[in-house]
């Protein structure tokens, strides 16, 4: 990359930065804003319930009023302010509780000097007294800020999405890919997916594309994705208007393939998308590249589930794998271009393959990491799924079995 060109991305990070502060900031006031209602409300009821110009009683009511409008605080700076949608953690409850303490202190050490200089005034008690509450809330707001964030949101889910590309010298092969990625209901983990897999690859291969097949989630997936891809170009999304399901998101992503490659893996952070460097010297010789999980992340019964499937798919198409559906596969992208893909449910790990073989395509096999989930939920094992994969086996099987039948009468003519 030349000097010019690693200027000019630098540049476009550092405007970025400076916009993505900027709107950081103006969110953080919006909240202050609602946060300082909430905080003068309490603190106006603590007054007029229970009358008083003492300071020191001012200084207990002023603490359990910034109490309350902390957890306020808490809770839309999580979520809007520096965007994390993740439950929080022990680190950040404690921190929040350090801040929060020091944000007392602060605020109270103002209410105190503001109320003692004002009473010499000629003001009523209550504008005083609200004064005085104005002035703390101003002085500490700083202290608020900084607090919460470089203690308690030290990061945000919206991670930096520039990727420069890599010296050339250390890709790791010329050949362009594909990265299809299933998602339904994965707003927690797609963000650090995503971005775990554009710095990987961006230093791996200089021609690659991510499709994002959101398969009509009901939480926040395809709003985060869209807003990453405007960070790069090579994130896509496609949104399915409802929930077709796996199968059918795969096609999907299959058919939007544009690169020589094509990869699929999962969206819920149990791959790990390093272990695809060991196929890329394997694809040269083979049709296909397939994943099997070493040490499986799965319950027993999942793990049963698996072993049977398995056996029938081997029983009925004579095709065979160690883990058939595990989903970390690299394929050429020209099989997909040249055979139509039908089954749009668990069944199509098992169809892949069976047209795989049948095409004449070879495959080897290759062992991956399997992670435990950190979030979402699994929907692989519901009884409607595994029912939908069995009816669409038989039905596909008899179907199939017809068409070779139909083929091998029309050559023997």
């Amino acid at each position: 990359m030349s000097i010019s060109s690693n200027i000019k991305l630098q540049g476009i990070s550092a405007k970025r930065s400076m916009m993505s502060v900027f709107l950081q900031l103006l969110r953080f006031s919006i909240v202050g804003g609602l946060n300082t209602f909430v905080d003068l409300l309490i603190f106006n009821l603590l007054i007029w319930s229970l009358p008083t110009q003492d300071s020191g009683l001012l200084v207990v009511y002023n603490s359990l009023a910034y109490l309350v409008g902390a957890m306020n605080s808490f809770c839309w700076n999580k979520l809007w302010t520096f965007k994390q949608r993740s439950s929080a953690t022990n680190d950040q409850l404690v921190s929040f509780a350090f801040v929060t303490s020091l944000g007392i202190i602060c605020n109270d050490a103002f209410l105190w000097l503001a109320s003692t200089f004002l009473t010499s005034l000629s003001l009523t008690s209550f504008l005083w007294v609200n004064v005085a509450k104005i002035c703390a809330i101003a002085g500490s707001v700083t202290v608020s800020y900084l607090g919460m964030r470089l203690s308690v949101f030290t990061k945000t889910d919206e991670a930096d999405m520039t990727f420069p590309p890599s010296d050339p010298q250390l890709w790791i092969t010329p050949a362009s890919l594909s990265v299809i990625l299933p998602a339904y209901n994965e707003e927690a983990l797609i963000t650090s997916t995503i971005s775990h897999i554009m710095t990987t690859l961006s230093s791996w291969m200089h021609n690659f594309e991510v499709i994002v097949v959101n398969d009509g989630s009901k939480d926040r997936t395809g709003e985060i994705v869209a807003h990453l891809a405007t960070y790069d170009p090579r994130i896509r999304l496609i949104n399915h208007q409802g929930n077709k399901g796996y199968g059918a998101a795969l096609v999907t992503g299959f058919e939007a393939v544009t690169k020589e490659l094509a990869f699929f893996m999962d969206s819920d952070g149990q791959f790990d998308i390093r272990d695809l460097a060991r196929f890329f010297p394997l694809i040269e010789e083979y049709g296909a590249v397939l994943g099997y999980r070493i040490e499986r992340q799965d319950t027993w019964m999942r793990k049963l589930n698996a072993w049977g499937w398995k056996k029938l798919v081997g029983f009925t198409f004579g095709v065979h794998a160690r883990d058939i559906d595990c989903a970390f596969k690299l394929f050429r992208a020209e099989f997909f271009r040249a055979h139509r893909l039908e089954t749009r449910g668990a069944m199509i790990n098992a169809e892949i393959l069976y047209k795989l073989a049948r095409a004449g395509y070879t495959y080897t096999e290759v062992g991956v990491q399997h992670l435990p989930r950190r979030a979402g939920k699994a929907t692989g094992a519901k009884p409607s799924v595994i029912l939908r994969a069995i009816g669409e086996l038989f039905i596909f099987a008899e179907k199939w079995r017809t068409e070779e039948q139909r083929t091998l009468s029309y050559d023997a003519n």
